[in-house]
């Protein structure tokens, strides 16, 4: 699963990337400096993982990771093919999900491409965009169905009358996202069916004064307003900040944040946010002394395509799951006084995997 950093040219995509993944993609004051996308694989957060490891001892931790995908800015008529627009608008539908990044710090020296700054302005042209692309994507689609349609097919019929009320939300504003999609047409078509996160990028507070301060707070408001009307949720970092933080050594991150009045690192935070807009869940295995890890599956995903995640002979050969969950195993620190208790179940493989669930697969091939 992949996220996808998407905004207008210098709102600190490169740099957010970088920070994410202690990376060196290139970051620069001017336009399209990002040209073939950067890709970074991320670790997942998580405290239970710390705590199985207190609990299990193993040799080796293995959490759960997320793909993230630096994408060139998008301008104007990118729809149309500028600034390169059909070869980043490609990149942005081989994503699951969206992280919309807006500009909303004042740092002289780094030009914006309209010449000022404006977070609902910057965000409508992303989605125009992405809204253009779409209403092509429909016309693609109904020109090949439309002929099989004049000649009876009730099936064609039935799609172009779905891709016509879709085209109708479109035309009004609405991306596809905000529709009842499933009991439309496949969503997988629609770069606005994508799950979408804003990210607010705001400044480095030390190098603001009040009055800029209460400025960029505006401009983060006016964020979520506009996120609230598509029911998305907006996270406020500072991208350049965190940037900084992660060069500097480990132990020393912590105790930077707590001098910045910096409760939670600003990156964790977009990560979990990502992995929830993602709808992922994370179950763990243990394999005695060796490794304890951690799986990334889809809210819903089956006992038995989750043992095909962990490998193949598990999925052809599937028995059953030995499950219990983290919360049970939190409140004991014991597998074995869950055993004692029956609060270990045995489930097939239609059994959907919670998150937080601890699974041993028994196969046989």
């Amino acid at each position: 699963m992949q996220l996808g950093i998407v905004g207008l040219p210098n709102v600190g995509k490169s740099t957010l990337f970088n920070a994410l993944t202690a990376g060196h993609a290139s970051v620069s004051a001017y336009p399209f400096c990002t040209i073939n996308p950067n890709v970074g694989i991320v670790e997942v957060p998580d405290e239970r993982l710390d705590r199985l490891f207190h609990i299990y001892k193993p040799q080796k931790l293995t959490p759960a990771i997320i793909k993230f995908i630096d994408i060139a800015g998008l301008v104007k008529g990118a729809s149309k093919g500028e600034g390169l627009g059909n070869q980043f608008l490609s990149h942005i539908r081989e994503a699951d999900g969206i992280i919309h990044i807006v500009r909303c710090f004042l740092k002289e020296g780094i030009t914006h491409i309209d010449g000022s700054i404006n977070p609902v302005r910057d965000i409508e042209t992303i989605d125009i965009e992405l809204m253009l692309a779409d209403l092509g994507t429909i016309d693609r689609i109904s020109s090949g169905l439309e002929k099989k349609a004049k000649s009876g097919g009730k099936q064609e019929k039935e799609t172009l009358s779905k891709l016509a009320l879709i085209k109708e939300s479109l035309e009004k504003g609405k991306p596809v996202r905000t529709l009842e999609v499933n009991t439309i047409y496949n969503p997988t078509d629609f770069l606005t069916a994508k799950p979408v996160l804003f990210v607010a990028n705001t400044g480095d507070p030390n190098e603001y004064t009040e009055a800029e301060m209460k400025k960029q707070e505006e401009f983060v408001s006016q964020v979520a307003q506009y996120a609230t009307k598509e029911n998305a949720e907006v996270i406020s970092i500072s991208a350049q900040l965190e940037t900084e933080i992660v060069q500097l050594p480990a132990e020393e991150r912590e105790k930077f944040r707590q001098e910045l009045g910096i409760d939670k690192s600003g990156l964790q935070k977009l990560i979990v946010a990502g992995y929830k807009l993602l709808d992922l869940v994370t179950f763990f295995t243990v394999v005695g002394n060796k490794e304890v890890r951690a799986w990334t599956v889809t809210n819903g995903t089956r006992a038995v395509d989750a043992a095909g995640k962990v490998h193949s002979d598990m999925k052809r050969g599937f028995i059953r799951a030995e499950v219990f969950n983290w919360d049970d195993l939190s409140k004991v620190e014991s597998p074995e006084v869950l055993h004692h208790k029956g609060l270990v179940r045995t489930e097939g493989k239609d059994y959907k995997i919670k998150d937080g669930d601890i699974v041993q697969f028994r196969f046989n091939v």
